[in-house]
């Protein structure tokens, strides 16, 4: 029995791979340390559980609107509207189960077979997936490595042709931790106005980000007809499991992802969508406090990982990574073989020290690894300990 081609060609998701291996180590008695998922350690807030069990005691257990229930909808514009002068209706609104769902039905409800979809790297290493299984094909260009992961303007004029039928964006950006500036953005805007093509702005750490001011592209007028933004409550809010995500963007655009979901999943999660309304017109103490909490924990992994000789990396502004390189590494030998990239010194990191990292090759890079730093100050010390010694072992790391 054979498959379908574009299943059988799609990469499996590169952290969920590892997540896997982890718990297969944990399971057979291994102490491991993992520092791969994008995952908030942090109880979901307390008035978040409580409209759950408010919606359940009250009978909100039904189907809603394949769209959402429409105060979630309204909250959603209304804030939008009110952080970026936007002046989104609800039914501009379409509520998923989780963001990653609303990326995929914007691929899927945009592109037709042989449309390109820009996609700069280091990229979520879903994107690429989600545009190949669609049909379409990803046009990769690369951001600068050596100035901060800065976008290439003259990279992304020469990727795009007749062809290209989006622009998939990440701000701030997972792996890197990247926060692109009000400037950056403009000059984007700038490059991509005479283009008929889509932007799909994925926008879910948009809350998690140290000392900068994160900007949406949704701020900018002359881009609405043609923009989808995607965000969601998960990272925030601490509500990964709750799979609530959201897009808005031009109505017949929305109508067209909101008809795929019809097919494919109909609506959210019912009690999920009261509890994201909850979150988002809640307090917002909770949110402040983890923010609070992840910079202390960048900040504590900055001084770790520069204790460890032949790393290189730039201090994330957003999200909850470190996007490290790992060259100076490569090409060591091992008891169990050479370790020849960043996926090598994952395994060998893995079974000899009980580390578990991401390598940078499902993110787009060869020669980086990501380090997500959810876990608490006593595990990151542990886990930043293991990759010291682990390194250590290896030799002393190649000049470059």
């Amino acid at each position: 029995m054979h498959v379908a081609k574009r299943v059988r060609e799609a990469a499996s998701s590169a952290t969920l791979a590892f997540t896997h291996r982890v718990v297969e180590l944990q399971r057979s008695g291994r102490d491991v340390i993992s520092f791969v998922a994008g995952e908030p350690d942090f109880e979901t807030p307390k008035h978040v559980k409580e409209a759950a069990i408010r919606a359940i005691q009250e009978g909100k257990t039904t189907y809603t609107q394949n769209t959402g229930i429409h105060e979630l909808r309204e909250a959603v514009a209304a804030r939008v509207n009110r952080n970026w002068g936007s002046a989104y209706h609800p039914d501009d609104v379409l509520i998923a189960s989780g963001a990653k769902h609303a990326i995929a039905n914007a691929v899927f409800a945009l592109c037709d077979s042989g449309d390109e979809v820009i996609i700069f790297s280091p990229y979520w290493v879903s994107y690429p997936e989600m545009v190949r299984l669609a049909g379409a094909t990803p046009v990769i260009v690369p951001t600068r490595f050596d100035r901060k992961f800065d976008l290439d303007l003259a990279a992304l004029e020469r990727a795009l042709s007749s062809r290209t039928k989006a622009v998939l964006f990440n701000n701030p950006v997972n792996p890197t931790g990247r926060v692109y500036t009000v400037e950056a953005l403009d000059a984007l805007v700038e490059r991509l106005r005479s283009h008929d093509l889509f932007v799909i702005s994925d926008e879910v750490y948009e809350r998690i980000v140290y000392g900068v001011r994160f900007h949406s592209l949704a701020a900018f007028p002359d881009l609405r007809d043609r923009l989808v933004v995607v965000s969601g409550v998960s990272k925030t809010y601490a509500m990964t499991g709750w799979r609530i995500g959201y897009a808005l963007g031009p109505r017949e655009v929305i109508s067209q992802m909101a008809k795929l979901q019809g097919h494919m999943t109909s609506n959210a999660c019912t009690v999920s969508q009261w509890a994201a309304l909850a979150a988002l017109t809640g307090p917002q103490d909770a949110v402040e406090k983890m923010v609070g909490e992840f910079r202390r924990r960048r900040d504590f992994c900055l001084e770790r990982l520069r204790e460890i000789p032949g790393l290189k990396y730039y201090l994330p502004e957003g999200a909850f990574y470190f996007f490290v390189d790992v060259s100076a590494y490569l090409g060591k030998r091992t008891g169990a073989g050479d370790i020849q990239t960043p996926f090598d010194l994952c395994m060998y990191l893995l079974e000899e020290q009980g580390l578990a990292l991401v390598p940078g090759e499902g993110f787009g890079s060869h020669t980086h690894v990501r380090i997500s730093y959810t876990a608490s100050l006593k595990t990151l010390a542990r886990g930043l300990a293991r990759l010291a010694s682990g390194l250590q072992n290896l030799g002393s790391p190649a000049a470059h």
